[in-house]
């Protein structure tokens, strides 16, 4: 009896829904063929969509692969529009960079060339004052050189006025003197005087000392000869004892001595040279 009762409850339920879907669905499908037969081709082709199309333009390798190699030439015409922008560039800033290092050249040569300009003008400059300075020391020099040669013919004309006054002295001594001793005499004492005069004694000079030197000369009162007799043993003081000696010839005052005096008493003579004095 329960068995009985399940039957109907599940006959009562699920099959019948199920039973009228299915014959829903066949008249369904069955008005559709009814259609598709009854429509003309023409019809059917002008309702195609195009979209079906579209998916087998879509799915056609041929028409994939020419767009694959389109996609590739633009790229590698981008590529290579790409690069010759970069190569278009680096050229450009290569020629920036020449034309930077040309004109930094230009200027380093210029900044040369300009202290070439300076350093020769200060060269020149610098030549010109040391001419100036040269030229300056040359006049000084020459000034110098002047005044010692006036300095020279003044000492030798008091020199001269000096030997001119002691030969008039002489002269009217020798005037006055009325005997050979006195002209003896007076001439040994004038060339005593002038030698005198002349003698520097070194720093070496030393009381004790003596030092004899023969001289010669001529009737004309000039030296011919002075030469050491006897040493003093220190060759300063012989040295200078001959440099007084030509210092003070020639001895003018001699030519008014008569000639046989002049050749007994001063052809030849010796003098003595003592730091205490001078002696005959």
């Amino acid at each position: 009896m329960y068995n009985n009762l399940d039957n109907l409850v599940i006959y009562n339920g699920y099959p019948v829904s199920i039973v009228a879907a299915v014959s829903f669905h066949c008249l369904v499908l069955a008005a559709l063929i009814y259609f598709q037969a009854n429509s003309r081709m023409d019809t059917l082709n002008l309702v195609q969509p195009t979209v079906v199309k579209a998916l087998l333009i879509d799915v056609n390798p041929q028409v994939r692969n020419k767009q694959n190699l389109e996609r590739q030439r633009l790229e590698r015409l981008q590529q290579q529009r790409l690069a010759r922008e970069q190569e278009l560039r680096r050229q450009t800033e290569a020629e920036l960079e020449t034309a930077q290092a040309a004109a930094e050249e230009r200027a380093r040569q210029q900044a040369q060339e300009r202290q070439r300009q300076l350093d020769a003008d200060a060269l020149r400059r610098q030549q010109q004052a040391e001419n100036e300075r040269q030229a300056r020391l040359e006049a000084e020099r020459a000034r110098q050189e002047e005044e010692r040669a006036q300095d020279e013919q003044t000492r030798l004309r008091q020199i001269d006025q000096a030997r001119e006054q002691e030969r008039q002295r002489q002269q009217a001594a020798q005037e006055l003197a009325s005997t050979e001793f006195e002209l003896v005499q007076s001439a040994t004492a004038l060339i005593q005087q002038l030698v005198q005069e002349n003698w520097s004694r070194p720093p070496s000079a030393r009381n004790g000392m003596r030092a004899i030197l023969q001289i010669r000369l001529l009737p004309t009162g000039e030296l011919v000869s002075a030469s050491i007799t006897e040493s003093s043993g220190d060759v300063a003081f012989d040295r200078s004892a001959e440099n007084a000696v030509y210092r003070a010839a020639p001895f003018r005052e001699l030519q008014t001595l008569p000639i046989n005096l002049f050749n007994r008493n001063f052809r030849i003579l010796s003098l003595i040279f003592q730091p205490e004095d001078l002696l005959f």
